[in-house]
């Protein structure tokens, strides 16, 4: 695992930006070697450190972490964290996984209306080693679970944490706007949208949230 208390060239998905005050965050960045895991399952990786994020935040702050599709972490309506994973495959299966991470934690002000940290809905600094130990203990929990294949219902609790999960929402896709509930995140990490009826499947940047 790398560490830093400034970056200075953070990354999101597909060549997303990430914006960060130097100190007052937590970004790092964690090699796994998941062999263990089919490249046809990847995305339970995905769902097992999501699941260790929102179980490290917990005792930070009283308002509920959420988990918006497919690497954002959420509180309320502001994002305050993003996951960034990047695969290797040997085979048929995973040989190297990098995680990068980065999370608001301290940080006041954001040039984005849309972002926010921990300490806006807490009211409270936060010890940063104390924050990272307590992700390090769930990340890793969460990572040993799915190694030996005891990741109790890995599924069903990333959908519970899931942000707008079973609520209507409006999105929009292929430059076309549309209101609809999400009721799935299927085994290749896609979005599953019931629009009146009409169930809808999309892959990373092809649906937008609305607000």
């Amino acid at each position: 695992m790398v560490i830093t208390d400034n970056q200075t060239a953070g990354r999101g998905q597909r060549g997303n930006t990430w914006e960060t005050e130097p100190g007052l965050n937590i970004t790092f960045s964690l090699l796994l070697k998941p062999g263990f895991l089919a490249a046809k399952n990847q995305f339970r990786l995905n769902m097992a450190v999501s699941l260790g994020v929102v179980e490290g935040l917990k005792s930070c702050v009283s308002s509920k972490v959420k988990l918006k599709w497919p690497n954002d972490i959420f509180i309320d309506d502001k994002k305050i964290g993003g996951i960034l994973i990047e695969n290797q495959l040997q085979g048929i299966s995973l040989s190297e996984s990098i995680v990068g991470m980065g999370l608001n934690i301290n940080q006041e002000k954001f040039s984005s209306t849309g972002a926010s940290s921990i300490y806006n809905f807490s009211g409270k600094f936060n010890d940063l080693n104390e924050v990272f130990q307590k992700l390090v203990e769930s990340l890793e929990a969460e990572y040993l679970d799915l190694r030996t294949g005891n990741a109790f219902d890995l599924k069903g609790r990333y959908l519970t944490s899931l942000y707008k999960f079973k609520d209507v929402h409006h999105f929009q896709a292929y430059g076309i706007n549309f209101e609809g509930v999400i009721y799935d995140v299927d085994e290749h990490g896609r979005l599953c949208i019931d629009s009146e009826g009409e169930k809808k499947v999309f892959g990373f940047k092809e649906v937008k949230f609305l607000n």
